[in-house]
């Protein structure tokens, strides 16, 4: 008896225990190789090979700049790339890009594997947790997104994951969504362009929201995320432009290659690795040419199709070793790398979309992807957002990141001294100090999943983890929000910029 209450007194020791804040260091990935050495030298190879025999069609804009930084003359419309230049540029590339948040607390390192967590996507619908039904997606909801997820632990940047379809005029809606980004988290953040010319007011905006012109170059927490190329291997004339300008205002830009096998890259994964990679590098060429030596990350995503349809199938097994490979690629030539998973094809948050989303992020944060993008909150192929789904993810991450950490062998974790007290002592470990220091560095514990007893879980209730979601969600939003911009910027910004979003 005197043994059952002790046990009852240290769960509840243990349970108080948990509740300090501990930083852990960022798990380094890097472990998972889907090619092997003779793989990643073949894919390599052939990336190099379709830049200097294939080339990229190339609008004649950017033609001068590119001959410049090392392209080779253009044939039929087609610039090419010889496989000297561009290992050149690669041995000057930053392998690691400082990126700032609003606050300095929040900041992010990218590069060498170090993995992180985020959103993404452009999705037009969002499930409605009231009444199960899908509708239009809003700039409120963008802003309740970005709330949440500036409460996600395990979530440490934000590329806008939705498009407010409430806004029309295509200007209102990139500052819009740079605002409702910016004022939902102080994590960094990014936003796409619908053109070029709203780059430098998005950039003056936040410049007033830190506090004086010139402050965001200085501290650029949003990146700019443009697709500077349209598969198969043609350079997209507006991303290009959108590009240029993002390098002039200090953007850091996140550059997209999403071809998608079977449809507009190779049907097998090796040729769609090889292709992907090709443009890749062509972007880091264009960015060398901007400006030399400018900060990039290099989205490399590798969609993958359902050859029986031609739909896209995020959530597939190939989808996984296509991304993790993709991590691995740019890991190994030393670029900061993106990749996309955590994209499910199912509609709902149920078990097709843990399942879809466990083993897609898994794989790719163990093969050292530095920024998992389309990582939480996105169902339906990325066609639908959802707090709800954002929570249930935060907590799914927070468990794949702990995995990736391994076994940690300097944590004092193999004591024979502490063994034998054990032993000879009470015969369990639950009291033992070592034991609550532990807990809070060893293991990591959800807020959403349950571990009860089945008996205890029906007597709490017998929720589901939606409904906890759902509370979840509504706790956050029904709590303060930021306050990392402050009231004075934010009137500022609205005297001068058509901010649409009720303050």
């Amino acid at each position: 008896m005197a043994a059952t209450r002790r046990v009852r007194q240290t769960r509840r020791e243990r349970a108080a225990a948990t509740t300090g804040a501990v930083i852990l260091p960022v798990p380094l990935g890097g472990c998972y190789c889907p090619l092997d050495g003779a793989g990643v030298s073949a894919v390599v190879d052939t990336a190099f090979g379709i830049l200097e025999q294939i080339g990229l069609a190339a609008p004649g804009g950017i033609l001068d700049s590119l001959l410049a930084a090392g392209a080779a003359d253009m044939r039929d419309g087609r610039v090419f790339f010889p496989r000297s230049a561009v290992e050149d540029v690669l041995s000057r590339a930053p392998s690691t890009v400082a990126l700032p948040g609003f606050l300095d607390s929040t900041g992010l390192q990218i590069g060498g594997g170090a993995v992180h967590a985020g959103t993404g996507g452009a999705a037009v619908q969002v499930l409605d947790a009231r009444d199960g039904g899908y509708r239009d997606s809003t700039l409120d909801d963008l802003s309740r997104m970005m709330r949440v997820l500036d409460r996600c632990e395990n979530v440490s940047y934000g590329l806008r994951p939705l498009i407010a379809r409430d806004l029309d005029n295509p200007f209102e809606l990139d500052i819009n969504t740079a605002f409702a980004c910016m004022a939902g988290t102080a994590k960094p953040i990014g936003i796409s362009f619908d053109s070029a010319d709203h780059v430098a007011p998005v950039a003056s905006m936040f410049d007033k929201a830190l506090g004086g012109e010139g402050r965001f170059r200085r501290q650029p927490f949003c990146m700019a995320v443009v697709v500077h190329v349209v598969p198969p291997l043609r350079f997209a004339p507006e991303g290009c432009a959108v590009l240029a300008e993002a390098i002039g205002a200090g953007m850091i830009p996140q550059i997209c290659s999403a071809g998608q096998a079977g449809a507009t890259s190779p049907a097998s994964l090796a040729g769609s690795l090889a292709q992907g990679l090709a443009e890749c590098l062509a972007g880091m060429m264009l960015v060398e040419a901007i400006r030399p030596g400018h900060p990039c990350i290099y989205a490399f995503m590798p969609f993958i199709s359902d050859l029986r349809t031609g739909a896209m199938s995020g959530g597939s097994g190939e989808a996984a070793v296509a991304s993790a490979a993709a991590a691995q690629l740019l890991l190994h030539l030393g670029l900061p790398s993106t990749v996309s998973a955590g994209i499910t094809d199912a509609k709902i948050a149920d078990a097709q979309a843990g399942y879809e989303k466990g083993y897609t992020v898994a794989l790719s944060a163990h093969a050292g992807a530095d920024m998992i993008n389309l990582s939480v909150g996105m169902l339906g192929s990325i066609m639908v957002a959802s707090p709800e789904a954002l929570v249930i993810d935060d907590e799914m991450c927070g468990a794949i990141l702990r995995s990736v950490r391994g076994v940690d062998l300097e944590a004092g974790g193999l004591d024979l001294d502490a063994i034998a007290r054990v032993v000879g002592g009470e015969g369990h470990y639950l009291g033992e100090p070592e034991t609550l220091q532990l807990m809070k560095t060893e293991y990591v514990y959800p807020r959403l999943a349950d571990r009860n007893s089945v008996d205890d879980w029906q007597a709490a209730g017998g929720t589901s983890i939606w409904e906890r979601a759902r509370a979840r969600v509504d706790e956050i939003l029904s709590s303060p929000p930021s306050s990392h911009l402050s009231a004075a910027a934010q009137t500022e910004i609205r005297m001068r910029f058509p901010i649409r979003l009720d303050p």
